[in-house]
């Protein structure tokens, strides 16, 4: 992963052939049979297709399979679960996932335009519904049917704005409190502009191998296994959804990954959520079984999702601190998953961490990618 934020003098092939380097060099492998790269609109954002071909050109390392996977901001996540097929089927051994998204190129208005491309067009963006009000009608929602408030959804942003503070590579690394975050813009009410990610520049990769070509090679790292890889969909447009307060697409995917990995939530070290918005997070960690409906709120005041807490949530600094360039965020969590497990997570080291989740969700949930490491 290489620095995110507003890279102006770095173009969209140099960001993502910046993290795909980094991770061969981390991997010590000396060949790619085959590349993922998730980007939701490379086109709208920097009027760049074809990334398939153009990544594996950058990396010298053709004529190889190279593949573009879009999933709106699940973009990522589900590269990396692309990545994991292939190589857990067999079709190839050495598997680079990436993902990538160059947003700062276009004005603000042009953003919110490729972003909304995420919802449902005809039912949402006609009517000029942008992701901020989908959301705020979610966080309405759950406000009013389970009382969740306005400073318990400010507590996570200053949560995950503490985390940053211990990322070198998030977008921003300042302190927030709860009051700045109720005092700033507001965006749609209930949700102001703290509440809010950003848009960014950035890029994230990752090497899948074979585990038993994995133990075979020079290590300089303890081992990090894929132990569950789950996708579920859910409608896109929210008026379609017999409840707004549950992401129907999360509960279904971590079921599944829960099932492959053999274990419950409540034998997870930690967490990386999709907290797109701060009631994203709140509503992401109850569909993933870590609290009761309607407490997720009250875990992040309590400090419950805290670095030292219960089940730290977002230690990276999650989406709203370390950055949302929406093709790359989920695979930047499998990052984060994965220097965790090796221990390598500096001052946000979880302790005594043993089993990692990651869940990437695109739209306001309408797709959903869960994975679940363990070390080896």
């Amino acid at each position: 992963m290489n620095r995110w934020g507003e890279l102006w003098e770095k173009s969209h092939r140099d960001i993502w052939t910046e993290a795909a380097l980094e991770a061969i060099a981390d991997a010590q492998v000396d060949r790619i049979d085959a590349l993922y790269v998730g980007c939701m609109s490379g086109g709208l954002f920097v009027g760049q297709e074809h990334l398939g071909a153009m990544c594996a050109d950058q990396l010298g390392m053709g004529p190889i399979p190279g593949t573009r996977v879009e999933s709106a901001c699940a973009s990522g996540g589900l590269a990396f679960r692309q990545a994991w097929l292939a190589v857990a089927s067999g079709a190839h051994d050495v598997v680079l996932a990436s993902g990538v998204e160059k947003m700062t190129d276009v004005d603000g208005g042009a953003a919110t335009y490729a972003l909304s491309t995420a919802a449902d067009q005809e039912y949402e963006g006609y009517h000029g519904v942008t992701f901020p009000g989908l959301y705020a009608m979610m966080a309405r929602a759950h406000m009013k049917r389970y009382g969740t408030t306005r400073r318990q959804m400010a507590h996570v942003a200053a949560k995950n704005h503490a985390h940053g503070l211990l990322n070198p590579l998030a977008q921003y690394q300042g302190k927030v409190t709860p009051e700045q975050v109720l005092e700033s813009t507001m965006v749609a009410d209930p949700l102001r502009i703290l509440d809010c990610s950003p848009i960014t520049d950035g890029a994230a990769a990752a090497v899948l191998v074979p585990l038993e070509m994995a133990r075979r090679m020079e290590k300089r790292h303890p081992l990090v296994k894929v132990a569950a890889s789950a996708h579920a969909t859910d409608t896109l447009a929210l008026h379609d959804r017999a409840d707004l307060t549950w992401l129907a697409s999360t509960e279904r995917a971590a079921e599944l990954a829960y099932q492959q990995a053999g274990i419950d939530p409540t034998k997870l070290s930690f967490c990386e959520v999709h907290d797109c918005f701060t009631i994203s997070e709140i509503m992401v960690i109850e569909a993933l079984g870590l609290t009761e409906r309607g407490r997720g709120g009250a875990a992040a005041e309590s400090g419950m999702t805290a670095l030292g807490g219960k089940i730290p949530v977002n230690v990276s600094g999650g989406l709203k601190s370390k950055g949302h360039p929406v093709g790359a965020t989920g695979v930047a969590q499998v990052r984060e998953a994965v220097l965790q497990l090796r221990g390598a997570a500096g001052p946000r080291q979880v302790k005594n961490a043993r089993w990692g989740l990651t869940q990437n969700m695109g739209g306001t949930g309408a797709s959903t990618v869960i994975h679940i490491f363990s070390q080896v």
